[in-house]
C-alpha cells in the first residue's frame, strides 16, 4: 500500500451551492485537492439557455467570479490542485476566464481543459441513423441546443499527469473529477475495476456537497449547526477504501446514516451503476463508524464498462411560465384553486380571440395543503395557501398575455389575495433534456494545455455484463395480532433524487431487525400504490445487503423531469419524505426492542 493517503474536498454540489465550501476546505480542511461538481442534469439546460443569450457564456460563472477570485492565490500557495466541471458547455471560455484572473493577480498557473464531449457536430448523422432516447424511445428532436457526452476519468488523470494545477472539464460523470485524481495519485489503471468502483463511490459521495455531511438527512433535528455545516472530505487509500469526514470545528454530521443516504442517491440498480470507466456494484458496500464524524467506506466491486457514452442533449420546445399568489383566510385552499381555474378560463378566451391555440400543458398546485401527498393529504382546511399555476405554450406572446392577467386576481376574485412572489412572472424558453447512447469510438477526448492538444486513449469497452435479476418475491407481511401501525420513518432513513423522469428512492433500515418487516411491507406494489398519484410507470426494488438498504426506481414519476416538469418538485426531492409517511405494521415487541424505534 502507498505510504500516502490523499485528501479530497468536495467544495460544490451544484451550481448555486453556498460560497462557504471552498474557503472552509482550503483554510481548515488540510486537503490536497478540491473538486467541484456544478453540472446537475437541469444545469445543462440552464447553461444552454445562457449560451443562447450570450455565446461567450455556457459555463458556471460563479466558479470564476465568486470562488476562484477570492481563493486562487491561497490555493496556489498551499499547493492545492483543483478539478472542476464548471466548464459546462463552454470549458475553454471558463479556462480563459481563470487564466485572465491569474494574470490579474500575478500568478503563474498551469490550466488544462478537457475537450471532446461536444456531440453537436455528429447530430445530422445520428438523426439519419434513427437514434432514440433512453427512456421514452423518442426520435431526436429538431431544435437541439446542446448535446454533450458524459466523459469519464481518464482525461482528468491525463491532465494531472501532464502537470495541470487546475483542470476544467465540460460534461463528465459527476464522480469522474474525483476518480481522475485517484487514478493519477495511485497509478490505478483502466482495468483496476474494484479500485475504480471504490474511487467512483468516493466521487459519488463528494459530488453533492453537504448531502454527505448531514444535509437533507432524514433525522434533520440531530444535525448540529446548519449555518456552519462542514463540506465533505474523503481520505483515500491506495486499495480504494476511504474515510469520509469534514473539517474540524464545523457543523453537520458524518455518520453511517448520513453517508448511507448519499450512497443511495440516484444510483438506479446498485449492482449496475454504469459509468464510462467501470460498472459499479454497490450491493456489498460496508459503512463503519470510525469515530466522531468519520465513516470508513469499503466493499464496492467493479466490472468492465460498456462501449457507449451517455449523451445529455437539450432542445427547445415552446415556452413556459410559472405564477404564484398567496391567499389568506378561511377556505384559503378553495379560493386558491378557484383563482387558478379563473385565470385559465379567462386567458383561454383571450387566446381564442387572438387566434392562438390552447395551452400545451397546465398544472395547478395549492401549496400549503400537502398537495404533493395527493390522496394522503390532510391539510385542505388551511387559512393560508399559495396558488401555483404553471403553464406551457408554443407562442411566447400567449404567455406574456398570461403573465399580465395574474395581477388582476388582486382585486377581482378571492378576498385575502396578496403576494405575487416577486411581481409579474416572465415567460422563458422551455428547454428540455434528451438522453441517448453513443459508441465511445465516435468521440476523441483530448487535453488542451499551454496551447498543445493531446489525445486521450479511451478503451472501447464492449457488451455490458449485467447481473441476472431473478423475479423478486416478497414474503407475506406479518399479520401478528400484537402488531402496531407506525409511519415508515420510524423504521427507515430515506433519500430521493432524479434521473430525467425517473425517481430514485433509497431506504436504510434503522436497525437490521427491521429488515424482514421492510422487505415484506415496503414492496414495489405497496410503493406504487402509495405514490400512485405521482408515479405513472413501474416500480422496481433493489437490495443493498451490505448496509441494510433498499433502492426503489420509479419510472415516469416526475411529470417529465427537470425543466419539462410543471410540478413544484420537478426533481423528486420530496418523494422519499412522502414515502416515509406510509403506514407500516410491525410487531410491538420488535419496535419496543429499540425504545422509540429510532
Amino acid at each position: 500500500m502507498s505510504k500516502k493517503n490523499i485528501r479530497i474536498g468536495g467544495a460544490s454540489g451544484f451550481w448555486g451551492d453556498s460560497s462557504v465550501g471552498a474557503p472552509q476546505l482550503v483554510q481548515s480542511g488540510k486537503v490536497d485537492y478540491l473538486v467541484f461538481d456544478y453540472l446537475a442534469e437541469l444545469t445543462m439546460s440552464l447553461l444552454a439557455s445562457a449560451r443562447m443569450r450570450k455565446p461567450e457564456m455556457g459555463y458556471a460563472t460563479d466558479f470564476v467570479t465568486v470562488t476562484m477570485k477570492g481563493l486562487l492565490k491561497e490555493i496556489v500557495e498551499r499547493g492545492i490542485r483543483v478539478v472542476s466541471n464548471a466548464g459546462g458547455i463552454n470549458p475553454q471560455g471558463c479556462a480563459q476566464a481563470i487564466a485572465a484572473l491569474a494574470a490579474e493577480q500575478g500568478l503563474s498557473v498551469k490550466i488544462a481543459v478537457v475537450e471532446g464531449d461536444d456531440v453537436m457536430p455528429l447530430l445530422p448523422a445520428l438523426r439519419d441513423a434513427g437514434v432514440r432516447d433512453m427512456q421514452k424511445g423518442r426520435p431526436l428532436p429538431d431544435r437541439v441546443i446542446s448535446a454533450n457526452a458524459y466523459l469519464g476519468a481518464l482525461p482528468v488523470r491525463q491532465a494531472l499527469d501532464q502537470g495541470a494545477q487546475i483542470v476544467i472539464t465540460g460534461r463528465c460523470v459527476d464522480s469522474a473529477v474525483t476518480l481522475g485524481v485517484l487514478m493519477h495519485e495511485f497509478g490505478w489503471q483502466a482495468h483496476d475495476y474494484d479500485r475504480l468502483a471504490q474511487g467512483s463511490l468516493a466521487g459519488h459521495i463528494l459530488e453533492c456537497g453537504c448531502q454527505a455531511t448531514g444535509g437533507l438527512h432524514t433525522d434533520w433535528e440531530s444535525v448540529p449547526d446548519w449555518a456552519n455545516i462542514g463540506y465533505p472530505i474523503v481520505e483515500c487509500r491506495e486499495d480504494g477504501s476511504f474515510l469520509v469526514g469534514k473539517p474540524d470545528a464545523t457543523g453537520g454530521l458524518v455518520s453511517t446514516a448520513t453517508v448511507g443516504e448519499q450512497v443511495l442517491y440516484e444510483i438506479g440498480d446498485p449492482a449496475a451503476y454504469l459509468l464510462p470507466d467501470v460498472r459499479c456494484d454497490f450491493t456489498q458496500v460496508r459503512l463503519q463508524q470510525q469515530g466522531p464524524d468519520r465513516v470508513l467506506v469499503s466493499g464496492a466491486r467493479g466490472y468492465a464498462p460498456g462501449g457507449a457514452y451517455k449523451v445529455s442533449a437539450t432542445f427547445m420546445q415552446g415556452y413556459r411560465c410559472d405564477a404564484q399568489l398567496s391567499i389568506v383566510g378561511v377556505d384559503a385552499a378553495a379560493k386558491a384553486q378557484r383563482t387558478a381555474e379563473a385565470i385559465l378560463a379567462r386567458t383561454r378566451k383571450l387566446f381564442e380571440a387572438n387566434g392562438w391555440a390552447d395551452y400545451s400543458r397546465t398544472r395547478i398546485e395549492v401549496l400549503g395543503t400537502e398537495s404533493c401527498f395527493g390522496p394522503h393529504a390532510g391539510t385542505w382546511q388551511t387559512r393560508e395557501a399559495t396558488m401555483r399555476l404553471a403553464v406551457m405554450h408554443e407562442e411566447k406572446a400567449a404567455l406574456e398575455l398570461f403573465a399580465r392577467e395574474i395581477a388582476a386576481a388582486g382585486t377581482s376574485w378571492a378576498p385575502g389575495t396578496t403576494g405575487s412572489g416577486g411581481g409579474r412572472p416572465s415567460p422563458s424558453p422551455s428547454i428540455r433534456q434528451y438522453g441517448f447512447l453513443l459508441e465511445k469510438f465516435a468521440l476523441n477526448p483530448s487535453v488542451l494545455m499551454d496551447g498543445v492538444r493531446t489525445a486521450v486513449p479511451i478503451p472501447d469497452g464492449g457488451e455490458l455484463d449485467l447481473p441476472d435479476r431473478p423475479a423478486e418475491e416478497s414474503p407475506p407481511a406479518d399479520e401478528a395480532q400484537d402488531a402496531v401501525e407506525v409511519p415508515l420513518i420510524r423504521l427507515a432513513y430515506g433519500r430521493s433524487g432524479d434521473k430525467g423522469d425517473i425517481s430514485n428512492i433509497g431506504l436504510i433500515a434503522r436497525h437490521p431487525r427491521y429488515l424482514p418487516v421492510l422487505r415484506a411491507a415496503v414492496t414495489p406494489q405497496s410503493v406504487k400504490a402509495w405514490l400512485g398519484h405521482l408515479v405513472q410507470g413501474s416500480v422496481t426494488r433493489y437490495e443493498l445487503p451490505g448496509f441494510d438498504a433498499f433502492n426503489f426506481v420509479c419510472e415516469s414519476a416526475l411529470d417529465g423531469g427537470g425543466m419539462a416538469s410543471l410540478r413544484n418538485d420537478p426533481l423528486g426531492k420530496g418523494m422519499a419524505q412522502i414515502l416515509l409517511a406510509m403506514p407500516v405494521r410491525i410487531p410491538c415487541g420488535l419496535l419496543a426492542a429499540d425504545g422509540a424505534g429510532s
